[in-house]
């Protein structure tokens, strides 16, 4: 399909999701992602865990991705990943990340942008312990984001890796992988609404390190 002259007709969605209002909010922004990923659950959403994570290099060439978030607390968000792949460089050049929630069957989106760091071992192997035999195979068997001749190299990479490890009850955890925290200094909540006068409240660290909660313009 070419779009030419815009969206088809049908295409564009009024949104008519429910109010957002402060008093709604939960105390933390933590308390209210939880509770928004508990809908999207609950609304049988396909990977209501998913999240679209955005980094960028040093000279602000922005990229992104979409990943799984495995933890919400006080601290942040966490994922996963290969510390080696384009997103683990920059991630680690910048410092700084954001990540968005899509859940757009709900009319909702959360977005969590602040820095970035490693999570300890013991709470990766934690994580990694957590993950299928299949899923820990794979991360061994990719060298995430290079260039590779084709999908049979992929597969042979693959197999050499579970006959590595065949004997083995417990596969470790490979030393370029393993989580990563967004501490964040702002988090979003965007309900949309009639007429495009969408609800987007957020909750935002001040000067004095404390968060504010603030109604930004649709």
């Amino acid at each position: 399909m070419v779009l030419r002259n815009g969206p088809p007709a049908g295409v564009r969605v009024d949104y008519s999701g429910e109010a957002l209002r402060e008093e709604d909010l939960a105390a933390t922004w933590h308390e209210q992602l939880s509770s928004w990923l508990a809908d999207a659950v609950a609304a049988a959403l396909p990977e209501p865990m998913a999240m679209v994570l955005a980094t960028s290099d040093r000279n602000g060439l922005p990229s992104s991705r979409t990943v799984l978030c495995k933890v919400v607390d006080p601290r942040g968000v966490i994922f996963c990943t290969n510390y080696t792949s384009t997103k683990g460089h920059e991630l680690f050049a910048t410092r700084y990340a954001s990540a968005t929630f899509p859940w757009i069957a709900l009319h909702r989106q959360a977005h969590v942008r602040g820095s970035a760091e490693r999570i300890t071992p013991q709470e990766t192997e934690r994580l990694w312990t957590a993950r299928p035999r299949e899923a820990q195979i794979g991360a061994w068997a990719s060298t995430q984001s290079s260039v590779v001749p084709g999908r049979a190299a992929l597969d042979a990479a693959y197999e050499a890796v579970r006959r590595r490890f065949a004997d083995r009850e417990r596969v470790p955890v490979p030393p370029h992988w393993g989580g990563v925290l967004v501490r964040p200094d702002s988090v979003e909540f965007w309900q949309g609404r009639a007429s495009r006068m969408h609800d987007r409240l957020r909750y935002r660290v001040d000067a004095d390190r404390l968060w504010q909660v603030e109604r930004l313009a649709p």
